[in-house]
């Protein structure tokens, strides 16, 4: 069975490879002439491709609930910060698919280096941050994220930082909170269930089911970061053990949220 995994596996990214450079090449290109929301499309347009054949490949299969929680595309001024649990790259590609708006990541800007990846990062309305420099990383997320909401887009964060192994639970950085009280916008965690199928810092894909499921935004308004992530943290690390209770024989215990989430894509 796990030769069977590794073979599919090997196709999947064999065909990663083969797709992105020419489509990256293409969004550089159009990014010279075209408005940034096409831009957006056409990432999307890969990111799209990259799920779904995952799943055509690997079997790896998604179910979404929740949707409703978040507001639709006609709702283009109604921003939110969203906050999701991080277990995996699947998650990454996934959710600008499955939004309906537009959403720009927070990430370490040592991923503008990746070639053709970074290059096409580099042309969409992004958030890249110098984790050495925490102050400067957090004023930058402040000012550019008001002005992506101002634009109908919103913004995507992950708390613990950094892909966790599945059944676990990191320290959840108040980043994402901050910015949601800073701007005015609530906060909509997300639970997501992906290390079933892609393991964290694992290229290998196994057959299965990845479960997404959106809570109902959280207000912002009048809330300390601190209480406004451990309200998010209780949430996701929650539904995280409902959705997938075989992971969680044992609960480690998670550490006391600080600082500015890296929310790295």
């Amino acid at each position: 069975m796990r030769v069977a995994w590794l073979l599919r596996s090997v196709l999947y990214w064999a065909w990663l490879t083969l797709t992105v450079m020419p489509w990256a090449t293409v969004l550089v290109l159009v990014s010279a002439f075209a408005s940034r929301r096409i831009c957006w499309r056409v990432c999307v347009g890969w990111l799209t491709l990259a799920i779904r054949s995952a799943r055509f490949i690997c079997g790896v299969a998604w179910r979404v609930h929740g949707i409703e929680n978040v507001p639709t595309l006609a709702d283009r001024h109604a921003a939110v910060v969203l906050a999701a649990k991080h277990q995996s790259t699947w998650e990454t590609f996934a959710l600008p698919m499955l939004m309906p708006h537009p959403i720009a990541y927070v990430f370490k800007r040592e991923l503008l280096w990746v070639p053709f990846f970074g290059w096409a990062l580099a042309r969409l309305d992004m958030i890249h941050i110098d984790r050495s420099r925490r102050a400067e990383a957090w004023n930058k997320v402040a000012k550019l994220g008001r002005r992506l909401f101002d634009l109908g887009n919103w913004v995507i964060m992950f708390p613990e930082g950094t892909r966790t192994r599945r059944g676990t639970q990191g320290a959840y950085k108040t980043g994402a909170a901050r910015l949601a009280i800073t701007a005015g916008v609530p906060i909509v965690p997300i639970a997501v269930t992906a290390g079933r199928c892609w393991p964290a810092k694992s290229m290998l894909l196994r057959p299965g089911l990845v479960e997404v499921s959106i809570g109902a935004p959280i207000a912002s308004a009048g809330r300390q970061p601190d209480e406004l992530m451990r309200q998010v943290e209780a949430w996701i690390e929650a539904e995280m053990r409902r959705l997938d209770p075989e992971a969680y024989a044992t609960k480690p215990e998670a550490q006391p949220a600080q600082g500015l989430g890296r929310g790295g894509a």
